[in-house]
C-alpha cells in the first residue's frame, strides 16, 4: 500500500506528534517500563542494529531504486555513487562519535558537561529527529508497510537515546529544552511539506542517520558499562529482523 504525496506528509505529521511526544514523556515512560531501562535500552538497540543492517544499508547499496522510481526519477547505482552513500554515513557516525567524545571528557569527576557540550548534543539530536521526520514522509509514498517499520524502529531508538541524553545532563535537560527536540522533529515535518526530498538527497540524509544510528546503537545501547541486556538485545534483533524478512519477501519491503 503506497500513499498520495500528500496523504504521505499527514501521515508525518502524525509521526512527527508521536515523536515529540516521546521527547516530552520519555522520563516519565521510562518510569514505568515493566523491564528494567537497560533491557528496553537493549531492545531498542536490537530493533535498530537489525533496521540498519538488513533495511538501511542495503538500500544504501542498491542505490534506493525503488523511492527514485516512486519520484519519477533516474538513478544509476554506480561505485561512486555507492562510495559516496556509505562515506555519508561514516560522517554521521563521526560526527556522533566526536559529539560523544567531547561528553565524556567534559563530563569528567561525575559532573555534568559544559553549557556548550550539551548545547551542540541538543542540537545534534534535535537534528536526529528531524532527519527521522523529513526522510519518513519519503518513505511512506513509497510503500506503508517499511514506513511503518522505520517508524517502530526509530520511536524505540529515541527513548533509548533519550535516556542516554538524560544520563549525561540529569540537570540541563529540563522540559524546557526537551521542547528544542519537539521542534526539532517538527522542523524536519515542515522541511517535508516545503521541499520533498530528491532521491539522491533522500540517500544522503538517509545515509547519514544511518550513520548516527549505528554509533547511538554500539557505543550507547550495548556497552557493557551501561548494563545492556543480551537477551532483550537478542528478542528485539530477532523480532524485528522477522519483520523486515516477511516485509522484504511478500513484497512490502521494497521501498
Amino acid at each position: 500500500m503506497t500513499l498520495t504525496p500528500a496523504g504521505s506528509l499527514w501521515a508525518t505529521l502524525v509521526m512527527a506528534f508521536v515523536l515529540g511526544a516521546l521527547h516530552l514523556l520519555a522520563p516519565y515512560i521510562r518510569r514505568r517500563l515493566p523491564v528494567p531501562t537497560s533491557s528496553a535500552a537493549s531492545l531498542g538497540g536490537g530493533i535498530a542494529a537489525a533496521y540498519v543492517f538488513l533495511y538501511l544499508l542495503p538500500r544504501l547499496a542498491e542505490g534506493n531504486q525503488a523511492v527514485a522510481h516512486v519520484l519519477e526519477e533516474k538513478v544509476d547505482a554506480t561505485p561512486a555513487r555507492g562510495f559516496v552513500l556509505f562515506l555519508v554515513a561514516l560522517i554521521g557516525f563521526f560526527t556522533f562519535y566526536v559529539l560523544e567524545r567531547a561528553t565524556h571528557r567534559s563530563g569528567g569527576h561525575k559532573q555534568e558537561p559544559t553549557r556548550v557540550v550539551f548545547a551542540f548534543q541538543l542540537g545534534f539530536f534535535a537534528l536526529y529527529s528531524g532527519l527521522i521526520t523529513y526522510t519518513l514522509a519519503t518513505k511512506l509514498h513509497a510503500g506503508l508497510g517499511p514506513a511503518v517499520l522505520f517508524a517502530v524502529a526509530m520511536g524505540l531508538h529515541v527513548l533509548a537515546t533519550d535516556g542516554v541524553l538524560a544520563q549525561h545532563f540529569p540537570v540541563s535537560l529540563t522540559t524546557r529544552w526537551r521542547l528544542v527536540l519537539v521542534a526539532g522533529a517538527g522542523a524536519g515535518w515542515l522541511t517535508a511539506v516545503v521541499a520533498q526530498p530528491t532521491g539522491l538527497l533522500m540517500n544522503l540524509l538517509t545515509a547519514f542517520l544511518g550513520g548516527g544510528i549505528l554509533l547511538n546503537v554500539f557505543v550507547d545501547e550495548l556497552t557493557p558499562e551501561r548494563h545492556s541486556s543480551l537477551t532483550w538485545f537478542t528478542a528485539g534483533l530477532a523480532a524485528y529482523s522477522g519483520l523486515l524478512a516477511i516485509a522484504t519477501f511478500t513484497g512490502t519491503g521494497a521501498a
